[in-house]
């Protein structure tokens, strides 16, 4: 399956997608894991987005009908935080907001496994992996698992990630080298980014709570927003691998990457092809 080019197409979008952030800056509601809180609501406030790192039970009746989206990171799930996914899940889904579920390593254990399929049934909007999370998901079943590491190409998901989008009803984003989006009928590849970005941790958890961001200004259209987020994301690592000496200082100027995003370089950058 060769991918065939239509970046014009697409350039226009994920610019007019960001501009939408930035003016409207929706609340984002963050359950996510322990090593990627920081870097998760550094990004979202880079791209103008207003993070909430909300995950106490007891506060998600109040809070949660207030927000724009809600993204959901597993990383680091323990049966106490459990509850309040499946709250803030619950509360999104009956509201008509979108969500974002991160099954991070969910074949690492036969509770992630059980706990993520139990948030599918709660219908996310979105579901974000890579290759091998996303493979797991689709056939429902345990495998061999390098903690949240992939050791499939997105490119290997792609029938897995359509299978799954069918059947949840979700959008399905493959993280990779080559990152994967489809809603089971369209498959649409992102080649923005680089490969140092594998080395900082929670970079795939901050790409979540983007695309939470993204849907929530155009909740209607989950795929495009999904690819628009995609592509920012991995634009911003390429400009800021350009200024780094490694990994580390890749961290700190992909937010400013981020942060000073503009047209000109959005629209000549973005790199999005059809597979067909």
């Amino acid at each position: 399956m060769e991918p065939k080019p239509e970046q014009n197409e697409w350039s226009s979008g994920v610019w007019a997608h960001l501009t939408d952030v930035r003016r409207r800056s929706p609340l984002v509601q963050c359950i996510t894991n322990f090593v990627s809180m920081d870097l998760v609501a550094n990004t979202l406030l880079s791209a103008g987005a207003s993070p909430a790192m909300v995950h106490s039970v007891v506060e998600i009746p109040d809070f949660t009908p207030h927000i724009h989206a809600l993204s959901i990171n597993v990383g680091t799930l323990t049966p106490e935080w459990l509850p309040s996914m499946k709250a803030a899940a619950e509360v999104a889904s009956q509201l008509g907001k979108p969500w974002v579920l991160d099954p991070a390593a969910v074949s690492c254990s036969g509770f992630r496994l059980k706990s993520c399929l139990e948030l599918i049934g709660l219908k996310p909007t979105v579901i974000k992996g890579n290759g091998s999370e996303i493979i797991a998901l689709s056939s429902a079943s345990p495998g061999q698992t390098k903690g949240a590491d992939s050791s499939h190409e997105s490119t290997d998901a792609i029938e897995a990630a359509k299978s799954l989008a069918l059947t949840s009803g979700a959008v399905v984003a493959v993280s990779g080298a080559a990152d994967i989006v489809t809603d089971g009928n369209q498959v649409i590849g992102v080649h923005n980014g680089t490969k140092m970005m594998q080395k900082i941790t929670a970079t795939g958890c901050s790409l979540a709570g983007l695309i939470a961001a993204f849907l929530a200004i155009d909740s209607s259209r989950p795929l495009e927003a999904t690819v628009s987020a995609m592509s920012v994301f991995g634009i911003a690592g390429e400009l800021g691998e350009a200024l780094a000496n490694g990994p580390a200082s890749l961290r700190m100027h992909l937010i400013d990457s981020l942060y000073g995003l503009d047209e000109t370089t959005v629209r000549s950058r973005v790199n999005i092809t059809r597979f067909g």
